[in-house]
């Protein structure tokens, strides 16, 4: 009997077809030659679970979600089906929870609790509010944002009030400090500058210097072992019997002052006594009344033939006015 050709392009879409269905629901997690045993879970909120998404336990899959329906038509529970792939005991106090990751899909979590009965097919599940990471940040930052917004609210008014405040001059004058600032940081940058400040010639000199004295290491301590040959010869001196000599001069020069200074010694009376030195000033001006006297009239003093006649004029009285040293 010969096959037509439309009857062999049936039986292949047939063939595919059913190879597709498989297939997708291979992929699903849905094995159709296989009974598989399923529990339930009621959820408040799915987040982003879907169909097909796995179902695990301590990190491992024993399962996937398979089909979402609500619980009633005021949506007070979602009713997930969990079609379990492997045979595992599961105490009938475990609770099941929503699990949603950073990167991924989400997936259920059930936390295995410690009762010794398990679960059967058909049973439900309790379930919890899983506080993920997203979650936990969320919770975190609202109060920072809360306080945030109040303090972008406190700097506006603040602001507002400072516009207010600074008329047209103070904010000239705002200005021209900021320019004077930008003129200054600029000078600073230019003294800062590697190569042409001043502190960088500063900073070479100062290097110059050090290598100076770095070469001249030698003539310094030289000249510091000098210095300490010289203090340890000052300190092996002995000052003490110096020392005594000298305080045993100044009292000598301390008693001939005292001497000097009374008035019962001879330097004393001629310093202190005025009678003494008034007649001692009226004989030196007798003797050069004298002394000009006989200079100028030799002949009332030696009566000679030789100096011809008598000289006839009078003693002076007074020393004869000199412009110079007499002959």
């Amino acid at each position: 009997m010969k096959i037509s050709n439309e009857t062999k392009v049936g039986i292949l879409t047939i063939v595919g077809l059913t190879i597709l269905i498989l297939g997708f629901n291979f992929l699903k997690g849905k094995d159709l030659f296989k009974k598989s045993k399923k529990i339930y879970a009621v959820f408040k909120d799915l987040g982003s679970l879907s169909k097909s998404n796995e179902v695990k336990i301590n990190g491992y899959v024993i399962g996937t979600v398979y089909s979402l329906k609500a619980k009633d038509e005021n949506l007070s529970g979602i009713v997930a089906t969990i079609s379990l792939s492997q045979e595992v005991n599961i105490p009938i106090d475990s609770k099941a929870m929503i699990s949603s990751p950073l990167v991924g899909a989400s997936f259920i979590v059930i936390e295995k609790g410690k009762a010794v009965e398990f679960l059967s097919p058909g049973d439900t599940l309790m379930t919890v509010v899983d506080v993920g990471i997203l979650d936990d940040v969320k919770a975190q930052l609202t109060p920072t944002l809360t306080k945030v917004r109040s303090t972008l609210d406190s700097l506006n008014n603040i602001f507002g009030s400072i516009n207010g405040i600074l008329n047209s001059e103070a904010r000239g004058n705002l200005q021209q400090t900021l320019a004077n600032l930008n003129k200054a940081s600029s000078s600073l940058n230019g003294m800062l500058d590697n190569q042409t400040g001043a502190l960088a010639k500063t900073l070479k000199n100062a290097e110059a210097l050090t290598g100076k004295l770095l070469s001249n290491t030698d003539d310094i301590s030289a000249t510091i072992k000098n210095a300490k040959i010289t203090s340890e010869k000052l300190a092996a001196l002995e000052l003490k019997p110096t020392i005594d000599s000298l305080n045993a001069m100044i009292g000598s020069l301390k008693n001939t002052a005292a001497k000097i200074n009374s008035k019962d010694g001879t330097i004393g009376a001629l310093l202190n006594d005025k009678t003494l030195y008034k007649k001692l000033t009226d004989a030196i001006l007798s003797a050069e009344i004298l002394m000009d006297d006989l200079r100028k009239n030799p002949k009332r003093y030696v009566n000679l033939s030789i100096f011809g006649k008598k000289d006839k004029n009078g003693p002076i009285t007074s020393p004869a006015i000199k412009d110079s040293i007499p002959k």
